[in-house]
C-alpha cells in the first residue's frame, strides 16, 4: 500500500525533528552548564555592553578568504605579516616597570589538588583526571587526580560540578589592589580564561560557563581592573587560545586545523570582546602550542590590536601566539614558563614564574617548603632584571577569594626592599656584566642619571668580611660608591687593574639598610 505525499512530508520532518533533538541533548551532555543559558538576543547584544562606542572587528576566515584588516597600501599602519608587526616598538612604561603579579584563579582553584612533588599544575587538574594527560611525567599526575575525585566526591560528579562552589565570597577586589601596590609590582595579569574554557567575565561566547552567570556571579575581570587602576597599576589579561574540551576546538583539531569554526565562533568575538571592554594594558596569550599562527588567526588580531583598538598606543603583548610564534615574534618573548636566557637579549623578555614552585593555581596541599623564600625571590628578580628581563610573579588564590598569607607575606616583604632599593629595579638598563666575574652572588643594573651613568651592584649574600671585592667595575679618582639605603658614601680601594674593594661599616643589624640583598651604588665609573 501507497504512503500520501503527506504521510512522506510527515515522516521526514519527523527524522528531521529526532536529529536536532538528538544533537541538542548531546550538546547538553558534553556541556551541563548550558543549561539555563541566557537567551539568544543576550549572546548577541554584545555592543550594549561595550565600556565605548567603538564596534568590535569583523576578522576573515584564516586558511580561507582571509582578509587583513590592514589595507595593504594604508600609510603608516602595521600590516598583518610579523615583517611588519615586529617593528613596532614596546611602549616604554613596560620596561620601566620591571615586577608584575600574574593571578591563576578559576575553577580549578575548587578542588585545588595536585600531587606534592609530581611537578604537576592544580589549574590542569580536569586534564589530568580526564585521563587524556599522556606524557610520562604526567601519568602519576592523571593516577592522583582520579584517586582523589573516587576518595572525595560522588559517583557521576562532572568538572563543571565544581563551577557553584567557585563562590569567591572573600573577594576584595581592591584589598587585592592595595597589597599588589604594596608588594612594589607596577602591573597586574590575571587569567580572564584558562584551558577549561571558563571565563571570569560575562562572555557572550560561553554560555553559562563563566563567573557572572555561573558561581560567584560578579564581573571578576571588570571589578578587578578597576581596583588596579585605581592604585595606578596597569592592568592586563591572560587568555588561553584553546581550551582542552570545547567541542569546536575539538572539531577543527581532527581536521588537522584545516577547518576554523573555533576561531570563527568563539576565540576570536570573545577576546576581542575582553580588549574592547576592559582595554587591558597587556594581552598575554598562552594555549597556543597545538597549531600554527595561521588558524589562530594572529597576524590578523595583533594587527587590528596595534592599529585600531583602544589600546593600540599602550598594549603590550607576549609571543604565545602559535607554535611557529613563541620566541620568535611579537613584543616580549615568554618562551616557556620559568624561562630566563643564558646572556642579554636585543629583544624584551619575561620571565613568568610562580611563588609556589610547581603549581601555578593554589593547591590546598602544599607545604612551607614548596614555596620560595624572600632570599629566594629577590634572586630571582635580581637575576632577571640584570639580563634585561621583566619578572610576572604568580600567586593562586583560593576559591573563595582569599590571598593565602604565605603569599601575602612574600608580597609585602618584596615590597619592603623594594622601597629601599627599587632605584636598581625600576627603569634600569643591562650593564656590561650581569653576573660578576669574581662574585657569583653579585648581579649588575645600570641606568643614566643626568647623563651619567649609574652602575648598581646587587649582592645577594652579605660578605663575611667588611670588605667585598667586585671583579666588573674599574674605578677612577672620582668613583663614588654609597649604600643604598644608608646615609653617607662609603670607602673603597683599587683592587690590582681592574675591580674595587668596597669597605662595609660595622653597624647593628636594626641599622643596616635592608634585611636582605644589599645594593651598592657606583657613580662616575671609568667603565
Amino acid at each position: 500500500m501507497m504512503k500520501s505525499p503527506l504521510c512522506n512530508r510527515k515522516w521526514k520532518l519527523g527524522i528531521i525533528a529526532f536529529q536536532v533533538i538528538f544533537l541538542s541533548t548531546q550538546f547538553l551532555l558534553f556541556f551541563p552548564c548550558v543549561v539555563n543559558a541566557p537567551s539568544i538576543r543576550s549572546l548577541t547584544g554584545n555592543e550594549a555592553n561595550l565600556r565605548d562606542n567603538q564596534k568590535p572587528p569583523q576578522f576573515g576566515n584564516p586558511g580561507t578568504d582571509s582578509r587583513s584588516v590592514v589595507k595593504p597600501d594604508e600609510p603608516g599602519k602595521y600590516k598583518a605579516s610579523w615583517e611588519s608587526l615586529d617593528t613596532r616598538a614596546n611602549p616604554g612604561w613596560y620596561d620601566e616597570a620591571k615586577l608584575g603579579i600574574f593571578i591563576h584563579w578559576g575553577v580549578y582553584s575548587v578542588p585545588s589538588f595536585v600531587d606534592v612533588g609530581s611537578e604537576g599544575l592544580a589549574e590542569w587538574f580536569w586534564y589530568y583526571w580526564s585521563g587524556r594527560a599522556q606524557k610520562d611525567k604526567d601519568k602519576e599526575n592523571v593516577k592522583s587526580a582520579q584517586e582523589f575525585m573516587r576518595k572525595h566526591y560522588p559517583p557521576g560528579f562532572k568538572y563543571t560540578d565544581f563551577a557553584p562552589k567557585f563562590t569567591a565570597e572573600f573577594f576584595d577586589p581592591d584589598q587585592w589592589a592595595e597589597l599588589f601596590q604594596a608588594s612594589g609590582a607596577r602591573y597586574v595579569v590575571l587569567t580572564s580564561k584558562h584551558h577549561d574554557g571558563f571565563a571570569l567575565w560575562q562572555s557572550e561566547r560561553s554560555w553559562n560557563w563563566n563567573a557572572v552567570d555561573n558561581g560567584p556571579h560578579r564581573d571578576i575581570v571588570g571589578e578587578l581592573g578597576d581596583a588596579v587602576r585605581k592604585q595606578n597599576l596597569h592592568y592586563g589579561l591572560y587568555h588561553s587560545l584553546y581550551e582542552w574540551f570545547n567541542p569546536l576546538y575539538l572539531h577543527d583539531k581532527a581536521n588537522n586545523y584545516s577547518t576554523n569554526v573555533y576561531i570563527k565562533d568563539k576565540l576570536m568575538p570573545e577576546i576581542t570582546d575582553l580588549v574592547m571592554r576592559y582595554k587591558p594594558d597587556i594581552v598575554w596569550g598562552d594555549g597556543d602550542w597545538e597549531a600554527p599562527c595561521s588558524y589562530w588567526n594572529c597576524t590578523e588580531f595583533l594587527a587590528w590590536l596595534y592599529n585600531d583598538s583602544p589600546v593600540r598606543d599602550r598594549v603590550v603583548v607576549n609571543d604565545r601566539w602559535g607554535l611557529d610564534v613563541r620566541c620568535n615574534h611579537s613584543g616580549i618573548l615568554t618562551c616557556d614558563d620559568r624561562w630566563t636566557p643564558n646572556g642579554t637579549l636585543k629583544k624584551k623578555w619575561e620571565n613568568c614564574m610562580t611563588i609556589d614552585k610547581e603549581s601555578w593555581g593554589y593547591r590546598r596541599n602544599a607545604q612551607v617548603q614548596d614555596y620560595y623564600t624572600i632570599e629566594e625571590l629577590i634572586t630571582i628578580l635580581a637575576n632577571t632584571v640584570s639580563k634585561g628581563g621583566n619578572l610576572l610573579m604568580n600567586i593562586g588564590p583560593t576559591a573563595d577569594g582569599r590571598i593565602i598569607p604565605i603569599f601575602q607575606e612574600r608580597l609585602l616583604q618584596l615590597g619592603r626592599w623594594l622601597k629601599v632599593n627599587g632605584e636598581a629595579i625600576y627603569g634600569t638598563q643591562t650593564w656590561r656584566v650581569t653576573t660578576d666575574p669574581l662574585n657569583p652572588d653579585v648581579r649588575y643594573t645600570a641606568k643614566n642619571v643626568n647623563g651619567e651613568l649609574v652602575v648598581y651592584a646587587i649582592v645577594l649574600k652579605f660578605p663575611q668580611k667588611d670588605t667585598i671585592r667586585l671583579g666588573a667595575p674599574v674605578s677612577q679618582d672620582q668613583t663614588v660608591v654609597t649604600w643604598v639605603g644608608y646615609h653617607s658614601p662609603l670607602k673603597w680601594s683599587t683592587a690590582g687593574d681592574a675591580g674595587i674593594d668596597i669597605t662595609i661599616p660595622r653597624l647593628l643589624l636594626s641599622e643596616a639598610p635592608c634585611e636582605w640583598a644589599w645594593v651598592f651604588k657606583l657613580n662616575k665609573l671609568k667603565n
